[in-house]
């Protein structure tokens, strides 16, 4: 296993759509395998392959308190969702900033695991967050584009400014 670079928003790499991965192989699983390591070292509790610069439809999730709980979602797609929560969201691409965003209080959602499986769960509070949020990096989407315009531009210029101090 190995610990990936994880990508830092502004990075436009970030805004890329992931590409459905055609087949699960040995390849999607030293992926997921390595992904699970980034994501626990981080440490955090997901990870989409978009944050490491793998711009196929891959992520891990681990909500669970002790850590033995990690899913991998091959090729995700939301098939159901409702209510609302709001939840505050960070995000390891997105060091050090937490915000508040608007989410489905519950969520169903269909995808392959590590074996090439197909199945089906329901989750709601945090998983449901989890999920949606994974989701969003597939998309091309960062978690602090569902706040306003301002607070945006505070997160990109806290970001950038990060970004030249450590350069």
């Amino acid at each position: 296993m190995a610990l990936l670079p994880i990508l830092h928003f502004p990075d436009p790499r970030l805004h890329k759509i992931a590409a459905p991965v055609k087949q699960v192989d040995s390849r999607i699983r030293q992926l997921v395998a390595d992904m699970a390591e980034t994501m626990y070292a981080a440490p955090g509790i997901g990870l989409a392959a978009t944050q490491v610069d793998v711009h196929e439809r891959v992520l891990v999730i681990d909500a669970s308190e002790d850590k033995s709980g990690l899913r991998a979602f091959i090729n995700p797609e939301i098939i159901e969702r409702s209510g609302e929560q709001i939840c505050e969201e960070g995000c390891l691409s997105v060091p050090g900033i937490y915000e508040k965003v608007s989410r489905a209080g519950w969520v169903r959602v269909r995808a392959l695991n590590e074996k090439g499986e197909s199945f089906e769960m329901e989750a709601e509070g945090l998983m449901a967050v989890c999920i949606q949020h994974e989701i969003d990096h597939l998309d091309g989407k960062v978690f602090v584009e569902h706040l306003s315009q301002l607070k945006q531009n505070r997160i990109k210029n806290k970001m950038a400014k990060r970004a030249r101090i450590t350069a």
